[in-house]
């Protein structure tokens, strides 16, 4: 008799053994980042978010399911982009892309994605045309249109009259020009001149003369976020561009977090728009901060980046618990296009069904001195706002 009964329980455990086993599963996950190039810091920002999410989460997959990152280099560079993101899809078979900082690599990923039915997450690229260029491609970053609008409106309402633009030359850098003007000369002010420069390794002195030399009552900046930021604005110290009268609003781009230290005192009194600041004491935030302090013990400084990517995750995560972790493409795709969240640092988020694009709240913020240290503080709401591009530009049926 004890033997039978040992026979039995045996038996049980190596049924469920077998279950257990044939219900493992791994969800691989294609990551394609700028771990080199012009882009790397903005990269790390990135990757940080993105891999503090699952390592806080992960015990809360459904049994038997674990991510496998795979992850490639584009080096900030379409083609490089193009070509490790097909090699995801092909020879790794993964059943998710995530990341992409730049946007002509976002760009250049999209029709893969589509062609493929692999759906491509995107926490940063940020060109507001990328989300159309296929059906398999949901946003969870931002566009500049959706700050840039705001910014524009908000330093129309300030009196100021006239303004000049100075962006990086490429898709993000576009975008923000055209939405700062658009906002500006729809409150009745005048954009005298729109100046780009090289978005790798660019001389700012030159275009910073031109703006004292023109006296706008604003510039509008923008820059990728990250090194360049601090040379933005100590090239506007050096040349006495504020000295002179004119005002200094941006995206959040140009005060990122983890850059505020190196920035300082140049920074003090910018004015811009974005979609999260660190110093909002909002709960999920304050656990996120604390996570990553945690984590990073002061070795690495938070930014929008590391939130977006983190924000990201968690709808990967919420689609994962949803489906038990058994979902195709097209099903992946449709549940991320109604995907919202009430427990994002940066506040209530959701996808518009329509674009899969992010809508979220917009924050009007000023960075200033606290404490001895350079942060920023918000000072105004623009709640639920959907890409303002989009709107302009509705879809061809």
């Amino acid at each position: 008799m004890l033997k039978s009964t040992q026979a039995i329980l045996l038996g049980a455990v190596a049924a469920i053994a077998f279950s257990a086993a044939a219900n493992a599963q791994t969800i691989k996950i294609g990551v394609v980042n700028s771990y080199s190039g012009f882009l790397a810091q903005q990269g790390d920002e990135m990757e940080k978010g993105m891999d503090l999410y699952i390592k806080t989460h992960q015990a809360n997959l459904p049994p038997g399911v674990k991510i496998e990152l795979v992850r490639r280099d584009d080096g900030a560079n379409p083609e490089t982009g193009k070509r490790v993101a097909q090699e995801l899809i092909t020879r790794e078979r993964v059943q998710l892309l995530f990341g992409i900082v730049a946007s002509p690599v976002g760009a250049a990923v999209a029709p893969l994605a589509g062609e493929a039915k692999v759906p491509l997450i995107l926490t940063n690229a940020a060109g507001s045309a990328i989300t159309r260029i296929s059906p398999y491609v949901v946003r969870t970053s931002f566009t500049p249109w959706q700050f840039g609008v705001p910014m524009g409106q908000w330093s129309a309402k300030q009196g100021w009259k006239t303004a000049i633009t100075a962006v990086s030359d490429f898709i993000p850098g576009h975008d923000a020009e055209g939405a700062f003007t658009h906002g500006f000369t729809e409150g009745g002010g005048k954009v005298l001149s729109a100046l780009r420069f090289p978005p790798a390794n660019p001389d700012f002195a030159p275009f910073v003369q031109r703006i004292k030399d023109a006296k706008p009552d604003v510039a509008f900046l923008w820059v990728p976020a990250g090194a360049q930021a601090s040379g933005m604005l100590k090239a506007i110290r050096d040349l006495g561009v504020r000295t002179a009268g004119t005002k200094i609003v941006a995206t959040q781009d140009l005060v990122p977090d983890e850059e505020l230290a190196n920035i300082g005192e140049v920074g003090d009194g910018v004015v811009s728009a974005g979609n999260w600041t660190s110093t909002s004491d909002r709960p999920a935030n304050k656990a996120f901060l604390a996570a990553w302090e945690k984590e990073y013990q002061g070795k690495a400084v938070a930014d929008f980046l590391s939130v977006d990517a983190w924000d990201g995750m968690d709808m990967v995560f919420d689609l994962i618990n949803q489906t038990k972790g058994k979902f195709t493409g097209e099903e992946a795709i449709k549940y991320f296009s109604t995907w919202k969240s009430d427990k994002s640092p940066r506040g209530p988020i959701s996808i518009d069904p329509a674009e899969r694009e992010i809508v979220q709240n917009v924050y009007i913020r000023r960075s200033e001195f606290k404490n001895g240290k350079l942060v920023n503080t918000d000072i105004d709401t623009i709640p639920d706002v959907k890409d303002p591009w989009k709107v302009l530009n509705p879809a061809k049926k």
